[in-house]
């Protein structure tokens, strides 16, 4: 057997016990499930099973990775979802005939609040960027909202 047959036998060897290894480690189990939910946009799911996997293996930083992005995005959904809520108590205010000085406060107080929480998100590079533009979407429009009320 000549030499370079030897070292392509040697590295298949090593690359198949790796791809073994990764495949029936359970915390690495754990973590390619948690990565699938990740991709799917199921980030609490995707964080349970990576915290658990991490919990498996504290080395694993696969897990470690997931657990900081899912977190990062369900930071951004609660954010939206927020903002879709604070929106409609907003329209219904507006929908009334007149409004008063406590619906002009209110309107004010949830736009700083959407106006703040916004700064406290930072999204990474693999964050979903449709959560990101969403998000900045309805951070604009209280901005708007807010240089309304100011005013």
């Amino acid at each position: 057997m000549s030499i370079k047959n030897l070292l392509i036998f040697i590295a298949v060897f090593l690359l198949s016990f790796m791809i073994l290894f990764f495949l029936t480690n359970p915390s690495y189990e754990k973590s390619l499930e948690a990565k699938y939910h990740y991709e799917m946009g199921d980030y609490t799911e995707a964080y349970k099973l990576a915290n658990e996997a991490f919990a498996l293996d504290v080395y694993n930083r696969m897990a470690s990775t997931i657990m900081a992005q899912s977190k990062t995005s369900m930071k951004y959904e609660k954010y939206i979802k927020d903002a879709k809520q604070y929106l409609n108590e907003i329209n219904e205010i507006i929908a009334q005939d007149t409004v008063d000085d406590a619906g002009r406060s209110k309107i004010k107080l949830m736009s700083e609040i959407m106006v703040d929480s916004y700064v406290k998100l930072a999204p990474s590079v693999i964050t979903d960027k449709n959560l990101v533009d969403e998000a900045a979407k309805y951070h604009e429009q209280f901005e708007k909202i807010l240089e309304k009320v100011d005013h």
